[in-house]
């Protein structure tokens, strides 16, 4: 879905699941305000801080939406450190142009139209004008005289907004970029186990007998009667035996054998270049002047 899709109206958005523009996840989507003039959701309020308690707002410039999940294009940190703003109130001029200045957008168009909840129905201001007039007329007030109550008390409030507008004016938001660095895991290699065959000459010692033979004399004793004498010729024989070397294989389980993986941390350095604003300024004499982070030589008085 597109941006200009999904977000023309306030519907589906409260509930969602906010991302920051890195895709680490920030809280879910509490309220959806919207611009009073054109009835466009402009700010989201999110759950942020320990256990949700805390809602920050969150600008809808550069969001998409996918599927139950809404990217925004600032970071986790920006919206945890977003101006404190009563999420419960009317999102008055004022308060919006500080969290634009807070997230470095412009406010669109120029416009100073308040934003409210989509949840409410009507501007929490005239609402109360409205009850005011009410609660005028059970007392006797006429209706005239609710009405310039209620007119008094909107050019009061319209004033304190000026004087907050004019207090920003001759200012301006120095921003820098910051290198932020994570880590993802990804596929480097493959770590295989084969078993293959080989051949290999072994030579082993066996004892091995035989018989061998030998003559042996034995004389004949004078009155052994049971020797005859024959002369002639005759042969006998003796059967001689060995024993040989019988060689046979056989399959024998000798180890077992597996892999793993073990992770081991190692630190690298990890550098780039990023930007940052500087401020520069001209004196009185015509000089220009080039300042860091804040102007810090300069002391700021309390601010009326």
């Amino acid at each position: 879905m597109t941006q200009g899709e999904a977000f023309t109206s306030a519907d589906g958005l409260a509930g969602l699941t906010a991302y920051d523009r890195t895709g680490e996840k920030i809280g879910s989507v509490e309220q959806v305000y919207l611009d009073d003039r054109t009835g466009r959701p402009e700010w989201v309020t999110v759950k942020t801080g320990l256990f949700g308690m805390k809602q920050s707002f969150v600008p809808l410039s550069g969001a998409r939406r996918q599927q139950d999940e809404l990217h925004v294009a600032a970071t986790k940190e920006a919206v945890k450190e977003a101006p404190r703003v009563d999420a419960d109130q009317h999102l008055e001029p004022d308060q919006e142009q500080d969290l634009y200045a807070h997230y470095g957008l412009t406010r669109p168009g120029g416009t100073q139209q308040p934003r409210k909840p989509a949840a409410s129905g009507r501007d929490r201001t005239g609402a109360a004008g409205m009850a005011g007039a009410g609660a005028g007329a059970g007392m006797g007030m006429g209706a005239g005289e609710g009405r310039n109550a209620g007119a008094r008390e909107f050019a009061t409030r319209s004033g304190a907004a000026d004087d907050s507008k004019a207090a920003h004016e001759n200012e301006m938001v120095r921003s820098e970029e910051r290198l932020r660095v994570g880590t993802e895991e990804e596929e480097v290699g493959h770590a295989r186990l084969r078993k293959v065959v080989v051949s290999e000459d072994v030579k082993t010692s066996v004892p091995l007998s035989h018989e061998e033979v030998r003559v042996v004399r034995e004389p004949i004793r004078e009155g052994d009667r049971s020797t005859r004498a024959n002369i002639g010729e005759e042969q006998t024989e003796v059967t001689l035996h060995a024993e040989r070397a019988v060689v046979s294989k056989e399959s024998v389980p000798v180890e077992r054998v597996r892999l793993e993986t073990e992770k081991v941390t190692e630190t690298q350095e990890v550098s780039d270049t990023v930007r940052k604003e500087q401020i520069e300024f001209d004196d009185a004499k015509g000089e220009r002047n080039a300042k860091g982070e804040g102007m810090r030589d300069r002391k700021q008085g309390p601010r009326h």
